[in-house]
């Protein structure tokens, strides 16, 4: 079964980066997200089973691999830890700011976010100011044999500094929670601070 990689040449060496992160954080982030589904997945195909990728309903994929994601640049980044306060915001803060390294809404950190969607317009509970990085990946669950399809891979990676004012509020029904997406304008501040465009 083939292991992604990253391609470093399609990160973008101008990208505003807070913080004191640096490119070999997302780089490294998302190899360690490929190991993982390829050693998950070997070992399923091996005996006979659906690949992880093909198994894990969207929003359950989505919101694993933004934990991944986050656990692992924590690991590597200088100045950031995972928040420790459960589902607290960002997901990502500044090492010793916050008491035990854990705060409910804080204002100081990156939140994390990953999508299918192209372009990274990705649905929020709530719009607030805040560093927001998306990752976009693609899946493959068309290809047969099953066997053959290609591994998950991540395509975009946007980072940027966003405000109340940069998104739009969505309806919520009577069962819903109510969620926020960046509108246009916000869309278009996400997408000028690029990380990683596989296709660009």
């Amino acid at each position: 079964m083939k292991r992604q990689t990253v391609d470093s040449t399609k990160l973008n060496a101008d990208a505003e980066l807070p913080y004191q992160l640096r490119l070999k954080d997302f780089e490294i982030a998302m190899q360690d997200v490929y190991d993982f589904f390829h050693d998950v997945n070997t070992l399923l195909l091996a005996r006979g089973l659906h690949r992880l990728d093909d198994m894990l309903r969207p929003a359950a994929m989505s919101g694993m691999v933004s934990d991944m994601l986050t656990a692992s640049m924590a690991k590597h980044a200088r100045s950031l830890v995972e928040n420790r306060h459960f589902n607290g915001h960002p997901d990502l803060i500044v090492q010793g700011l916050y008491a035990n390294n854990a705060v409910k809404s804080g204002e100081e950190g990156i939140e994390i976010k990953s999508t299918r969607k192209p372009g990274g317009a990705v649905d929020t509970h709530g719009a607030r100011e805040q560093w927001m990085c998306v990752f976009v990946y693609q899946t493959d669950h068309e290809t047969e044999p099953a066997v053959e399809r290609t591994p998950m891979y991540f395509r975009e990676v946007y980072l940027a500094h966003v405000t109340v004012d940069d998104f739009r509020r969505n309806p919520r029904g009577e069962l819903g929670t109510r969620t926020a997406t960046l509108d246009r304008r916000g869309i278009q501040k996400l997408r000028a601070n690029w990380i990683y465009l596989l296709n660009g």
